[in-house]
């Protein structure tokens, strides 16, 4: 019976989930995303978020060093916690906790495994500033040449080049 075991195993032992989500953890804070499977994602979330915490708890230099130990003690990659501590942290100092998102990007061909991409959530470019930019671009639509009907040679449209003119201007001297 599984009562009260709320750890997801993911068929491993102890000492192999451990180096898993070390190593993933460090992947995800040096690249900001990865892709993996679903449930190392929803793993690898409850896994970097306190660490992701401990960033924003330093007050004096005796508390930042002893945050950088216990993180350094989880991830064991001096590159990944002065990246988290340099770049992430001040980034994420004022979102009071969510610091990943993940998105699920279908079925993978091999074994039929749930895929999915972890990220953080303050370093997409895509929903962040981009966001604003998205509805001014034009809408276009298909249509299907067979549905309406066939233009007469008579009609001609603004996309459409007669030979009467030239295709490209010369400029005036």
């Amino acid at each position: 019976m599984r009562h009260g075991d709320k750890i997801n195993n993911l068929s491993r032992t102890k000492a192999h989930r451990d180096a898993l989500m070390s190593n993933m953890a460090s992947q995800l804070i040096t690249y900001k995303r990865i892709i993996t499977t679903h449930a190392k994602a929803k793993a690898l979330r409850t896994y970097i978020e306190p660490l992701i915490t401990k960033t924003k708890k330093a007050i004096s230099k005796e508390e930042t060093m002893h945050q950088h130990r216990i993180v350094f003690s989880y991830l064991n990659d001096k590159a990944a916690v002065k990246e988290l501590f340099t770049v992430v942290g001040p980034k994420i100092a004022s979102r009071p906790g969510g610091y990943t998102r993940i998105i699920k990007l279908g079925t993978r061909l091999g074994d039929n495994a749930e895929r999915a991409m972890i990220e953080l959530v303050d370093f997409n470019e895509i929903y962040g500033k981009g966001i604003e930019e998205a509805p001014t671009a034009a809408k276009k639509t298909r249509r299907s040449a067979s549905r309406g009907k066939k233009k007469s040679e008579g009609e001609a449209t603004s996309g459409d080049v007669t030979p009467s003119t030239p295709a490209t201007e010369t400029p005036a001297e």
